[in-house]
């Protein structure tokens, strides 16, 4: 995937409309009838601008009275142009023509509603010579007419901009309803997504409560992409007006949310939890994003991420493109510390994940200063670990007192692998017992002939009054040196 620029100027530069069958004609009575029909129109529009390429997609909308079953649009690009990566939908190219038909989820367009694609540019030239289900987009294309003396105009559906309705359950099917549900979510609220894709800016710094959480939930083909970065950032990441972070959703300030079943991907980051303790991820996929796939940050506490798939992580920042992260870099802390000057992402529990493969850096990464988590359960795929940034690992655990227990490993090239699970004893201020008070056991993990120990501990001296414990129920298989280099508890 290329990365996305931070301009976002819109040209809507075309749009196609064609019928989806003709006039149907009545065999008896009072003369011919008109069978309802998909009417689509599909247009244009570049999305972001950056030095040697742009982003752009179509939207297709159906005027219509009946559903579509699916749509194929159509174009040309100049020599030296080409399209470098696309999404939510099925390309071929044919030299410097291109046909998008629709992925398996968007299709199917109600009336009145409307389906997105996108794609990125390699060059400056626009699409020419653009059809809708072989219309072409200038001329338009046949339109059911019904040949009566008297005909009833029925205007097309128009599109709201006001927010969803309130109450307990709140359902989206557009990005502008659910940025309106999230400004305006309430405690004990359900904010429900149809399936579809909801492209844009998605940030919540609206609070649930221990007695009413808040839910945002929907199928896996309900699919958030953030096309940003934009705007000038602030010196430290807070929603901020006129800034579009890039995330694909961002709680901020907001703990109590569970968030459930949908998909984030192509965003600059996934899911960012910031101050938003008490946060629930159940069964979400995250993948192909810029840099991290989630997450917990400024002392997001006792929060779960279970039953989950995040691949593809580091798109662009392979340094930065941990799978799960939990805290932050001492570094950071003049920013995301707000727990005395720390980042206490303390107790959060990662259960029963399948991460991996093409995390280019860590599956998870457990940083200095956060406290008693819980990783158990995962499969971790570690094919396409980067190396970049020191990711040669499964998991490393700058944190303390954390459980590791019944996590499965695979290592395969492609990718750089020294160990599978490290730690390390960071030094920060105020100071922790950091990378010390670990516990492995039941894990099972194979190296792939490539990594040295199943577990490598860095320091023992250093954890002498909080020592790590690998316990022998842990497991390994085609390792160049052993299980772990300390002594093994039974």
């Amino acid at each position: 995937m290329s990365r996305r620029s931070p301009l976002r100027r819109a040209a809507f530069l075309g749009a196609a409309t064609v019928a989806a069958t003709a006039a149907a004609v009545a065999l008896t009575g009072g003369g011919p009838a008109q069978a309802a029909a998909a009417n689509l129109s599909a247009t244009f529009a570049q999305t972001s601008v950056w030095n040697g390429g742009y982003g752009a997609g179509y939207t297709i909308a159906n005027r219509g009275d009946a559903a579509s079953t699916g749509w194929t649009v159509e174009f040309d690009l100049p020599a030296g142009t080409s399209v470098s990566s696309s999404w939510s939908s099925v390309k071929t190219q044919t030299g410097q023509h291109y046909k998008f038909t629709n992925a398996g989820f968007n299709g199917a367009i109600k009336p009145g509603a409307t389906a997105d694609f996108g794609f990125n540019v390699s060059g400056a030239g626009l699409p020419a010579g653009c059809t809708v289900n072989g219309a072409a987009c200038a001329g338009g294309g046949p339109v059911t007419t019904t040949p009566t003396t008297t005909t009833t105009t029925t205007p097309p559906p128009t599109t709201t901009t006001t927010p969803p309705p309130s109450g307990d359950t709140v359902t989206v099917s557009t990005a502008a309803q659910l940025q309106a549900a999230l400004a305006n979510a309430v405690p004990g609220q359900a904010i429900k997504l149809a399936a579809g894709t909801y492209r844009g800016s998605f940030v919540t710094t609206k609070a649930g409560t221990a007695a009413k959480p808040i839910t945002l939930s929907g199928p896996s083909n309900a699919i958030l992409i953030n096309d940003g970065p934009a705007g000038d950032a602030p010196d430290c990441p807070v929603p901020t007006a006129g800034w579009d972070s890039g995330y694909g959703l961002w709680l901020s300030g907001a703990p109590y949310w569970n968030l459930t079943g949908f998909t984030v991907q192509e965003s600059k980051k996934g899911i960012v939890v910031d101050n938003s303790p008490h946060t629930v991820i159940d069964g979400v996929n995250v993948n192909h994003v810029d840099e991290e796939a989630v997450h917990f940050r400024r002392s997001s506490a006792d929060s779960v991420l279970k039953n989950s798939t995040i691949t593809y992580t580091g798109l662009v920042q392979p340094g930065y493109g941990e799978g799960v992260y939990l805290g932050s870099a001492n570094s950071n802390w003049a920013c995301h510390g707000n727990s005395g000057g720390v980042d206490r992402g303390d107790r959060i529990q990662v259960l029963d994940n399948h991460i991996g493969p093409f995390i280019a850096a860590e599956p998870i990464d457990v940083k200095e200063g956060t406290f008693n988590g819980v990783i158990r359960g995962n499969t971790f795929d570690g094919r396409g670990i980067s190396g970049e940034n020191s990711a040669d690992s499964w998991i490393d655990v700058k944190g303390i007192g954390y459980t590791i227990e019944n996590n499965t490993g695979t290592f395969a090239p492609p990718g750089v692998f020294a160990n599978g699970y490290e730690n390390h004893n960071t030094s920060t201020s105020p100071s922790f017992d950091n990378g010390c008070g670990n516990v492995w056991r039941n894990n099972k993990s194979d190296l792939g002939g490539v990594g040295a120990y199943a577990i490598k501990i860095s320091s023992v001296s250093k954890c002498a009054a909080n020592p790590n414990v690998v316990y022998a129920s842990n497991t390994v298989t085609n390792a160049t040196s052993g299980l772990t280099n300390i002594t093994v508890t039974p």
